[in-house]
This record gives C-alpha cells, structure tokens and sequence, in this order.
C-alpha cells in the first residue's frame, strides 16, 4: 500500500504525545460508553481523481477522512475546514455538502456531516505526527481490504441523509 504520508521523523515528543493521545482515547471510550453523550462531527472526502485520501490517527486502528469535531456555535462546514487544515495542512478548495449520518460509535450518539473535496492532484501535506502519522491515497478498488471507520463506512455505503 504505497502512502503519500510526509510527515518528519518523529521526536521523542511526538512519542510522548501519541502515547498520551492513545492512552487519551481510550479512557474517553470508556467514559463514553457509560455515559452516552452526543457528539457532533466532520469529514471529509478528499478525492483525487477517483482515489480518496484517507488519514490514519496514533490512537485508532481504523482510517479515516480528515476531520472531527464541530465545537459549540462552530457551523459543521467551517469545522471540517479546521480540522483539515489543522490535520493535514490543506486550507484551500471548495467543499461541498455531502450528507450526514448518525451513528452509536465508540461509544457516543454521534452525528457525522460530510463534506467533498475534488481535487485534480496529490497536494503537498503537513502531517503533525502527534495525532495524524499517516495519509494513503486508496483506489476505489483499495478500500475493500482497508479497516475504516465505522462513520467511513456508512459514508461509502452512501448511508448518508443529503
């Protein structure tokens, strides 16, 4: 699985930061599922050409688009522009609403917007290699045998309100 990942060697800070972002993760999994609270998120799709660029996070097995959570009073598109940037440092193109979903995954009520974004080539990336320590660009053939997220998944599926 060729990866289009650029990221810099990781520093025994970045080493640090992804053993507590692992650890992180997993407690708020828990509390998550004796609690149950809503959560509000956002992806997105980033196609080049047919291929769609999927992003894999220190702590999860899974890939996924970029994105995350929408925080309070943020509009869901203006979150997946954030987080995107913040992510894999692309700020530019127009994104386009692509549905929503809702979903129990790790433990919360969730619902997922999703945005697209088409793109004609691989731009240059900035992953931080704390949260983001990988990208892979995947052919639609690809995704099949690749573990997703169980939101990607429902994206894909087309499990999507538009």
């Amino acid at each position: 699985m060729p990866s289009v990942e650029r990221a810099r060697s990781a520093t025994l800070i970045d080493s640090i930061w992804r053993m507590v972002l692992r650890l992180g993760f997993q407690l708020a999994r828990v509390w998550w599922h004796v609690r149950r609270p809503r959560h509000e998120g956002a992806l997105v799709a980033i196609y080049v050409g047919r291929s769609l660029l999927l992003v894999k996070s220190s702590y999860r097995a899974e890939w996924n688009f970029p994105g995350g959570s929408v925080r309070p009073g943020e509009a869901p598109d203006a979150a997946a522009r954030r987080e995107m940037e913040e992510e894999i440092g692309l700020s530019s193109g127009t994104l386009v609403a692509a549905g929503s979903v809702c979903g129990v995954w790790d433990g919360r009520k969730d619902q997922v917007h999703f945005f697209e974004l088409h793109l004609d080539c691989m731009p240059e990336l900035r992953l931080d290699n704390r949260e983001i320590v990988g990208a892979h660009l995947a052919s639609p053939e690809e995704l099949h045998g690749i573990a997703l997220t169980k939101a990607v998944t429902a994206y894909l599926g087309k499990n999507v309100r538009r």
